[in-house]
């Protein structure tokens, strides 16, 4: 008799072939979960720095431009257009030499107006200077006129008292003597009187008019000046630079037109990243290269306004001498020293910054692997990061950038 076989349990099949693949599933997605990223670079492709000990100088370097120590600009005293030119830019020039003339014919014209005016009325101002002093002189003359008679009046009278006691002249004639007297006497001293108050009033208005005068001509020899105005010149004495004019242009009144560079020496002037405002200070020092040499400078005024991220500063030689060695418009490569010579932990610039912000790095802990690790950097120069935690001298460091891969932990370098 044949024995039954019973058929196995198909739900325990089932769930094995179920149960097995996910097992699978997530012992391979902990395995991934858990497995640092990594990434596989080849060796040319990087650029690997090592870590050295040695002396942080805090310092900014940018190229500066040299600049005359004193510059004036040369301005258009009188608007008009230009009708004579009579020198070039880059000549040497005196103070006082004609540079170029303008022609305004409304201009003159308003000046020969005003002169005229003046002149007439400075003439008029003499006439009646010339009036009042003839005046005067007639009243002086009246005045002596009417002294001379008192002191006859005075004489007579003492003549005709003394022949009186002798009864020698009438007593009719004396009472006439003794009343012409007392007559002259009070005459006098009332036109004295009169007069001298006259002569205070004219003294006056002839201060006023001298005072008058004075400032009228002082104002026709100014508006005569004013006229030399359409000739322009040289304000100092010096270089002649940025001077193009051009016959029949037009300027007006206050333009400028040149510069006149005083040869008095040279400054250097920089445009420096605003980032740098809070170091740079007056009195810093600093050197310039110039035919493979070094030479000491001096930072002297910083401007605080910023435009487009820099600010403006002036820095000078500390060797005059130096300044006949330079030319205007030359470009300087610049060093400020923002601190001394100090032993740090210096880990080399490079790209790598930009993509970490200094706060991690791949280092090597193989020929051929470079790992993630957390860094703290300090002050930096245009060569190296002053590295305070996370790193040792000697270790071995990427500097290219990080951007391709910087969400992985670990770089394979082939």
């Amino acid at each position: 008799m044949d024995k039954q076989i019973k058929p196995k349990n198909r739900k325990t099949k089932k769930m094995l072939i179920w149960v097995i693949p996910s097992f699978l599933l997530i012992a391979v997605v902990l395995m991934n979960a858990t497995r640092k990223k990594q990434v596989n670079l080849k060796k040319d492709s990087i650029s690997i720095r090592e870590v050295i000990k040695g002396d942080f100088e805090d310092v900014v370097l940018f190229n500066s431009t040299v600049e005359p120590k004193t510059s004036v600009l040369v301005n258009v005293i009188q608007g008009g257009s230009v009708s004579e030119i009579f020198v070039e830019s880059g000549q040497i020039i005196k103070k006082g030499t004609p540079l170029l003339k303008v022609y305004n014919p409304n201009a003159e014209l308003n000046y020969l107006t005003q002169e005229t005016a003046m002149i007439e009325q400075i003439n008029n101002l003499r006439n009646l200077r010339v009036s009042i002093k003839n005046q005067q002189l007639s009243l002086d003359q009246q005045l002596l006129s009417i002294d001379n008679d008192f002191r006859n009046a005075k004489r007579q009278y003492l003549l005709d008292s003394t022949l009186y006691k002798k009864e020698v002249v009438a007593r009719n004639d004396y009472q006439i003597t003794a009343q012409e007297y007392k007559f002259q006497k009070e005459r006098s001293g009332v036109i004295k009187k009169s007069v001298s108050e006259e002569k205070k009033s004219r003294d006056l208005q002839l201060s006023s008019i001298d005072s008058s005068l004075s400032n009228m001509e002082k104002s026709l020899q100014l508006l005569r000046k004013n006229k030399e105005n359409f000739t322009v010149k040289a304000p100092v004495s010096g270089m002649l630079s940025s001077f193009n004019p051009i016959l029949g242009e037009s300027y007006n009144q206050g333009q400028p037109i040149g510069k006149m560079d005083v040869l008095d020496g040279y400054k250097l002037v920089a445009n420096v990243d605003e980032y740098y405002i809070s170091k740079l200070r007056e009195g810093i020092s600093g050197t310039v290269s110039l035919n493979a040499k070094n030479y000491k400078i001096k930072l002297s005024k910083v401007f605080p306004e910023i435009v487009n991220g820099q600010f403006k500063l002036e820095l000078i030689f500390e060797q005059d001498s130096l300044s006949s060695a330079v030319k205007r418009g030359m470009s300087l490569k610049t060093k400020m020293f923002l601190s001394g010579k100090q032993k740090a932990l210096l880990l080399p610039k490079g790209l790598f910054y930009q993509s970490t912000n200094g706060k991690w790095i791949f280092v090597l802990n193989s020929d051929n692997k470079a790992v993630k690790r957390n860094i703290k950097i300090g002050r930096e120069n245009p060569f190296y990061y002053e590295v305070t935690e996370g790193l040792q001298e000697g270790d071995k460091i990427i500097t290219s950038s990080y951007d391709d891969y910087k969400t992985v932990e670990e770089v394979n370098i082939n």
